[in-house]
């Protein structure tokens, strides 16, 4: 972009900047005047959910935390700016292609349902009843259920997701490919086999409690700043934060709270980490290993001098499975194998690993950073290896910390979302609605694009979401698409997936979650599940956007009464009533029991965490160390045997104008970019190295074993403080270069954290 800087990165996160970013946001979305009575509903008893991340509030009610990208994601929703279908009556579908991601979700609130028209290449309106009549006969035509995909967003409430996969179950297949298979999957596999639950085991509360926070492989100041305020209270009160991540990220440095008035008016901040660790991309296992080794040689040396030992022997010896091997696996362990695969000298390795064992009460908190690798999994279940030394699950102050991306992608999966469901739940679906549900496997995201690449799949309905664009292999995941016979995207506003079409396609514009959903001439509230397992009530405050919009919930009922005619399910009776939703939810899910009386209650309520009070669903009945050899063998180390030291790693992530596919502006003021998105940051060494010059532009090519070249163009080029033999830069720019079939093992998450690529100067020529 002509008007892109390089600037020098914002000294602190939030403060004024903050500010100055959410009063660009509000302006430019055209907020009327009321707009401030919506941010202030948001996350309070009476109103709103926030539609942003999943990081828990504050009792859920008592005063309004600021938090920037929140106010951004509710003023992208509550904007005056609408697309009508006048949008589409002036722009063809390939006009629009041709039209970036900001500008294309910057055409405001949808208003109408849209149905494709071939001959004019454009979207043209269509009533609610012929939009649903041409998806049931579109999924009747089918000769089997399994060729229909049906993706889901974490923005989905509860009761539109129960709705869903109760609607998709009784059409007969478990093809739920879902947001969390491309972000949390690794934990969501990880955790049940070591602990019993896929789910974190703290509280918001246990924070306070905390006397050491371990952080890895995330960035809250741009992917849940509200977690800053928390970190920034435990740091004020003597807390040790240790950030491990391969980028020095400004919001883990010093956080400038707005909502303080002393910090705002004086232009200080709190300083937040004490410690930083920058592993190389891909070698936080390593390094978590080294550390546990180091803690084993202090308590070994602590059993020598006759000392307290430094392991949790109480907690090992009652609670848990497997540790003499574990250990045994971990004294064997190399020292130069450790230093080499983490990046990170041994001296700093035995220094966090000290200050995990001075730690009495340690969370250990982590984001995409760690499960975007194809050995996610062994590292999820390694961090967890480290809690379980010193007995830090299950206790007050201590515990395990995923922390989840949007507001409800939680949620989704508690009450059914998920392509491998357990017998035990499917079981009581049958017992209690009276039909036969699908028993094998379906698809999750990267089987879903395979499917319609090779034409098993044939229709796909997508629950919200960017799925053209949050995906991997971005190309063949268009030709996937494309060779549909329909695709639906229920959705608020505009996004590239839907301008990646079927041969049949429908734009089916929902309510959003700041506006009120009438049913009966009632109003209804809907729930979701946040990172840290808080249930609550969310009720919308705003007219909607148009009157044509329907509540998801309402378009699942009518997707399945079209489609299911002889259907056993009362599907009008739950849309009349949400608490009816709720209590179908109840009678399926015991740790929902009386659900909607708890959930009325301010707060809501948390369901239960097992884990949390040392009670192990797992089949040795304790907590089991998980043992796992440091990989040697990743596609990096193959790609280095080839090309040597001219291959980097590749980690994907956000800018901080944008949460998940959804751009909000081109600036990235902590980064100290302006006005730019195609950049790759790179160690200085790193560039000369190369004999290419900051400021230029480069291309990126994947290195990968099928023959199919991956390239992503055009990107310029930053000195920055990333360790050598990686590099950085953001999605969906570059999530083309991310192969189809480089997933993570067992979880099958796509590895955006870990790419092997080539960087050269650009062949691109700039106009003169």
């Amino acid at each position: 972009m002509s008007d892109s800087k390089i600037a020098a990165p914002s000294k602190a996160a939030g403060g004024w900047g903050a500010l100055k970013s959410v009063a660009i946001q509000l302006l430019g979305q055209r907020i009327p005047a009321k707009g401030a009575r919506t941010l202030l509903s948001a996350n309070q008893p009476d109103g709103f959910d926030c539609p942003g991340c999943a990081w828990p509030d504050r009792e859920h009610a008592s005063t309004f935390e600021f938090c920037e990208n929140g106010v951004k994601a509710v003023a992208a929703e509550a904007t005056s700016k609408r697309a009508t279908s006048a949008l589409f009556a002036e722009h063809t579908v390939t006009s629009l292609l041709e039209q970036d991601d900001f500008t294309l979700e910057d055409h405001g609130r949808l208003t109408d349902p849209m149905v494709f028209d071939a001959a004019s290449d454009k979207y043209v309106p269509i009533e609610w009843d012929a939009a649903f009549a041409l998806i049931g006969r579109h999924l009747r035509a089918l000769d089997d259920p399994n060729r229909a995909d049906f993706y889901t967003s974490g923005r989905t409430s509860n009761e539109a997701a129960f709705l869903f996969q109760l609607f998709v179950r009784e059409f007969g297949t478990n093809n739920f490919p879902d947001c969390s298979n491309m972000c949390h999957e690794p934990t969501s596999v990880g955790l049940p086999e070591q602990i019993g639950v896929g789910k974190g085991t703290v509280t918001l509360q246990d924070f306070e409690h905390a006397d050491t926070i371990f952080l890895f492989g995330q960035n809250p100041g741009t992917n849940h700043p509200r977690m800053l305020g928390e970190l920034r209270e435990c740091a004020k009160r003597g807390a040790m934060l240790v950030s491990v991540n391969p980028l020095r990220e400004r919001g883990l440095e010093r956080f400038a709270d707005p909502q303080s008035a002393v910090e705002m008016l004086t232009g200080t901040s709190t300083k937040l980490s004490s410690v930083f660790i920058t592993p190389k991309v891909g070698g936080d296992l390593a390094l978590i290993k080294g550390m546990i080794k180091h803690v084993i040689e202090l308590d070994d040396l602590a059993q020598a001098e006759g000392r307290a030992r430094v392991l949790d022997v109480d907690f090992i010896a009652t609670h848990s499975h497997g540790f003499d091997s574990f250990a045994a696996n971990v004294r064997a362990e190399d020292w130069n194998r450790i230093v080499e695969e983490s990046g990170v000298a041994r001296v700093e390795i035995e220094s966090a690993a000290r200050i995990y064992a001075k730690g009495e009460r340690v969370i250990a908190t982590w984001g995409m950073g760690i499960t975007q690798h194809k050995h996610s999994v062994a590292t999820v279940q390694m961090i967890v290896n480290l809690l379980m030394l010193r007995g830090n699950i299950g206790k007050q102050g201590a515990g395990a910390c995923p922390v989840r991306g949007h507001s409800n992608v939680q949620g989704d999966r508690t009450v059914g979302i998920d392509e491998r469901p357990k017998p035990a739940f499917l079981d009581r679906l049958e017992q209690v609605f009276g039909f036969k549900v699908p028993r094998e496997h379906g698809n999750d995201v990267v089987a879903s694009v395979q499917a319609m690449l090779a034409g098993r799949t044939k229709v796909f309905i997508g629950m919200g979401g960017n799925f053209a664009m949050a995906t991997p292999d971005t190309p063949r995941t268009f030709d996937a698409l494309r060779q549909c016979d329909l695709t639906v995207h229920i959705t608020t506003k505009l996004n590239r997936s839907h301008l990646v079409h079927g041969r049949d396609a429908l734009i089916l514009p929902c309510l959003g979650r700041t506006e009120i959903d009438l049913q009966q001439g009632v109003p209804q509230g809907v729930t979701v599940e946040d990172s840290m397992s808080m249930v609550h009530l969310s009720y919308g405050i705003n007219k909607p956007a148009s009157p044509n919009l329907l509540s998801e919930t309402e378009i699942v009922v009518r997707m399945a009464e079209a489609t299911l005619p002889q259907s056993v399910v009362r599907w009008r009776w739950y849309l009349e009533d949400y608490a009816r939703i709720r209590d179908a939810i109840e009678s399926v899910y015991d740790a929902f029991y009386d659900f909607n009386a708890r959930v009325a209650q301010p707060g809501g309520f948390r369901l239960r965490n097992a884990a949390t009070e040392r009670e192990w669903n797992t089949p040795s009945k304790r907590a089991n160390f998980m043992t796992h050899e440091i990989p040697t063998d990743l596609p990096i180390h193959q790609a280095r045997r080839t090309h040597g030291d001219k291959v980097f790693t590749l980690m994907t992530f956000r800018s901080h104008d944008q949460y998940n596919t959804t751009i909000y502006g081109h600036d990235d003021r902590y980064r100290g970019v302006y006005g730019e998105r195609r950049v790759a940051f790179m160690n200085p060494d790193d560039i000369a190295m190369l004999g290419l010059t900051a400021g230029q532009r480069v291309d990126f090519q994947s290195v990968w074993h099928d023959g199919i070249e991956r390239r992503a163009e055009d990107f310029l080029l930053v000195a920055y403080a990333i360790p050598r033999g990686s590099v950085a830069s953001y999605y969906p720019e570059t999530n083309a270069l991310v192969p189809l079939d480089s997933f993570a093992d067992k979880a099958r998450t796509p590895t955006s954290k870990s790419i092997p690529v080539l960087v050269t100067s650009s062949r691109i020529v700039s106009p003169a």
